[in-house]
């Protein structure tokens, strides 16, 4: 599509109505025809006065139902004779849809989102307690929401107060997350076209920060150029983008993005677009002038080199901490014994965690809907097997800010880190941010136009 072409609107993958039912339909038999779950929407959020933030649909919700409209609540009654698919939403309002867009209301909810009823918001009283009869417990996640937890907790208590002369009434309430967070860390095909097509629009976009930038260029400048990107494609940042230059970058969550760029210095840039609720997450340093110093190239090809070991580790069967993870660690705890920042056995100094003077996080998180996705990471106390269709992060770092004991000087204001999103497989690792390069001679090529 041509930088100009405004009315060329890039049309990428989406999720078929099919997937949405198949994945109620295992959350239901997860659940049992003893369960009744309910899944509240996001709300609109208030910025200042009358003003809202942009609108951002609970990520649980969304996967459900594929429905993008505030103010609304999924329930799931497996085996109910009135419906096993019920969804609330705002009623049609013809002078509010002029103001503020139009809206589904219940007949489009059963005619474009698969509901097996649809109901205005002021029906929930009415229809949740029939709903609720005679199951033993409701699937809900307490703690997100005061008002829909007081609400949960008042259906279920005046059915039990009215057990006693009808069908029984819930016993338990179970959180949700237990089963579908389990069931959303595997990605279908059709999410994983999802995730590579905002991995792609976000490779461009860090391709384009690294063609414009030059010494003098602010941080928000770059910003704005990676949020343009993003926009051309229909798309908005899945998190706050982070644009650090020489200091900035040894400051793991930096976002003030106000600093002028200085000829010499590094320039990390953590951008990610989201598309239709699927992230990416990418991670480049670069030399704001083009080209790294010794001292710079040298930390440089060592992230990248933990980056690659721990790629390389992200296999079905190896283990998210005891294998990605630490591939990173010996990797660049070698390393920096070979540069100097470190001194002693590596083996011991693995063992005393003396790395984390410059590499004081993670390798990696789960990836999805959310750029920290849900899912857990150890199973039984123990560090949890990769399997095919889970997602990941590969993100090593070194980080060596100014007066850092035990640091040459020659080192100090250099932060690293190298971040791209890996899908495990039955075979190789597969990334999909493999569009932005990496190596040093390609990023100095890229630059030098």
């Amino acid at each position: 599509m041509s930088p100009l072409d405004t009315n060329a609107v890039p049309v990428g993958p989406a999720i078929e109505p099919a997937e949405f039912s198949a994945r109620r339909r295992q959350l239901m038999e997860a659940i049992g025809n003893d369960g009744v779950a309910i899944i509240p929407s996001s709300i609109e959020q208030t910025r200042n006065s009358d003003v809202h933030y942009p609108f951002r649909q609970d990520s649980d919700f969304r996967y459900l139902t594929g429905f993008n409209e505030p103010d609304a609540l999924a329930v799931l009654a497996p085996g109910h004779a009135d419906g096993e698919f019920h969804l609330f939403c705002r009623p049609r309002d013809r002078e509010r849809e002029i103001w503020d867009g139009l809206r589904a209301g219940p007949e489009g909810v059963v005619s474009n989102y698969g509901a097996d009823q649809g109901h205005t918001l002021d029906a929930i009283d009415t229809v949740l307690p029939k709903l609720l009869r005679g199951r033993s417990k409701v699937v809900h996640t307490l703690g997100l929401s005061s008002a829909w937890d007081q609400r949960v907790l008042g259906w279920v208590n005046t059915l039990r107060a009215a057990s006693r002369r009808g069908p029984a009434a819930p016993e338990a309430i179970v959180s949700l997350g237990a089963t579908l967070h389990e069931q959303r860390l595997i990605k279908s095909a059709g999410e994983l076209e999802m995730m590579a097509h905002a991995g792609r629009v976000s490779a461009e976009a860090h391709c384009r920060a690294m063609r414009v930038c030059q010494p003098g260029m602010t941080e928000y400048q770059i910003a704005a150029e990676i949020h343009h990107s993003f926009a051309m494609a229909r798309m908005e940042p899945a998190y706050g983008t982070i644009v650090g230059g020489g200091a900035n970058a040894c400051i793991l969550h930096y976002v003030e993005n106000s600093a002028v760029l200085a000829d010499g210095d590094l320039l990390l840039i953590d951008a990610g677009a989201e598309y239709d609720g699927y992230c990416a997450d990418i991670t480049r340093s670069f030399p704001v002038n083009g080209r790294f110093s010794g001292e710079q190239r040298a930390i440089y090809d060592l992230v990248l080199a933990a980056q690659l070991a721990s790629i390389d580790a992200a296999r079905a069967g190896q283990r998210h901490q005891d294998d990605v993870h630490m591939a990173s660690v010996k990797t660049l705890t070698r390393g920096l014994v070979d540069l100097g920042l470190l001194t002693g056995d590596v083996d011991a100094l693995i063992e005393d965690e003396a790395y984390k003077t410059y590499f004081m996080h993670g390798t990696g998180h789960w990836l999805g809907m959310d750029v920290h996705d849900v899912g857990a990471y150890y199973d039984d106390g123990n560090s949890r097997q990769l399997e095919p269709g889970m997602v990941l992060t590969v993100e090593p770092g070194l980080y060596v800010a100014e007066g850092t004991p035990g640091a040459d000087e020659r080192f100090w204001n250099i932060g690293v880190r190298i971040e791209d999103d890996v899908v495990v497989t039955d075979g190789e690792p597969r990334v999909l941010t493999a569009d932005v390069p990496k190596h040093a001679d390609e990023i100095e090529a890229l630059m030098a136009g």
